[in-house]
């Protein structure tokens, strides 16, 4: 059985210059197309299904990322994940949680 686990990306890129925007909005449309979704701004989030999972695209992401600025990652469990406490504002849709099936053998 697979544990789900989710990547959170946290990055701050310069935005000065027009080359800086484009160079920015690349890599958030990188993250986009590779399944994460806006948690907040400059904070993406993507679901994982297993350890071998959240290396691939830890793997991704070193390729895809910009030659300026800091991005960090954090790799935490779907229970942990669950675990966030909201102080204002409210859930999104993506972060419903996961509809795990239990198995019965008759």
């Amino acid at each position: 059985m697979h544990k789900y686990m989710r990547i959170l990306v946290f990055f701050d890129l310069p935005v000065r210059t027009k080359n800086e925007r484009k160079v920015a909005t690349q890599f958030r449309n990188f993250l986009l197309k590779d399944g994460y979704y806006m948690l907040q701004y400059s904070v993406y989030v993507r679901l994982c299904n297993g350890i071998d999972s959240v290396n691939i695209h830890k793997q991704r992401l070193k390729q895809g990322i910009p030659n300026n600025g800091s991005i960090r990652v954090l790799t935490v469990t779907e229970k942990q994940y669950d675990a966030i406490d909201i102080l204002l504002g409210e859930k999104i849709k993506y972060e419903k949680p996961i509809e795990y099936e239990t198995l019965s053998f008759f």
